[in-house]
């Protein structure tokens, strides 16, 4: 997973698979074409502009000619248009996405409760889950855009950077978060990054024993955030709630005293109501 900058704007990239499943042999029922076709389809986060064959084969790792045959399928099936030598999403492909938000019952439980949170601080609040390395936006209520990237359902940040992805990676087995910890490149993202694992396991260590995590401008400046985990009685840890402000608007100890208790009554009842 990387964090780069563009034109002023943080651009967020999903960190990529295992690179053995695109070339996985010897399982019968593991089907490496559609691990390809996927990972075609992820090849074009960020490419508003469209994106070339030849960079779809970098960026994934696959041989220009099963890019081809990807970009082929999924141009027949509706998802991709070609335009010369650069291809472009379709529409289409917001199925897929919207399968999963039509499945789950989580979006549409927490939006109150998000809305309500919202009211109460005059702050976004926001809901995600965990993702490997990153933290997805699942729902959403916002009041202000406090980022330089929009922020919307689907977006991913890296949960090591995040508040919302430090109190999840604290109800994880400790094996499991040293797994994925294995998986970041850790990278300064700004002055007040936590860039040595040392620092992130003490700081996740701090989020398990309080129950919740304040990030300060670690992922961008000018940004602080708060959050706390929604825990279900039967499933554990489901989500995150947060709720971001600008660091000049509001200072760290008003999130602890004003916003904490209102997300932590909210996830608390939101927790409740999941199965």
């Amino acid at each position: 997973m990387t964090v780069s900058s563009s034109a002023g704007n943080t651009i967020v990239q999903s960190e990529r698979p295992d690179r053995k499943l695109l070339f996985r042999s010897g399982d019968a029922s593991f089907m490496t074409s559609l691990a390809r076709g996927l990972e075609v389809i992820r090849g074009f986060s960020g490419a508003a502009q469209g994106v070339r064959m030849a960079d779809l084969s970098r960026t994934t790792g696959l041989s220009r000619a099963v890019v081809r045959r990807c970009l082929h399928t999924l141009r027949t099936m509706g998802y991709v248009r070609a335009d010369r030598d650069l291809y472009f999403l379709e529409p289409l492909i917001l199925s897929l996405g919207h399968s999963y938000f039509s499945s789950s019952s989580l979006p549409g439980t927490a939006q109150p409760f998000l809305e309500r949170v919202s009211h109460e601080t005059q702050e976004s609040c926001s809901l995600a889950v965990l993702d490997g390395v990153n933290v997805v936006y699942v729902a959403r209520s916002a009041t202000r855009r406090i980022m330089s990237v929009s922020l919307n359902l689907g977006s991913r940040l890296p949960a090591f950077y995040t508040s919302l992805g430090r109190v999840l990676l604290a109800q994880l087995r400790p094996a499991e978060r040293a797994s994925l910890l294995g998986r970041v490149r850790l990278e300064p993202f700004t002055p007040h990054t936590l860039a040595t694992r040392e620092e992130l396991d003490e700081a996740i260590a701090v989020a398990a024993r309080q129950g919740f995590a304040v990030v300060n401008e670690e992922l961008e400046i000018g940004l602080r955030s708060i959050a706390v985990p929604v825990l279900s009685a039967h499933r554990g840890a489901v989500a995150a709630m947060n709720v971001g402000v600008q660091a000049t608007r509001m200072s760290e100890k008003e999130l602890r005293t004003r916003v904490l208790p209102a997300l932590q009554r909210a996830a608390k009842e939101l927790g409740a109501q999941l199965t």
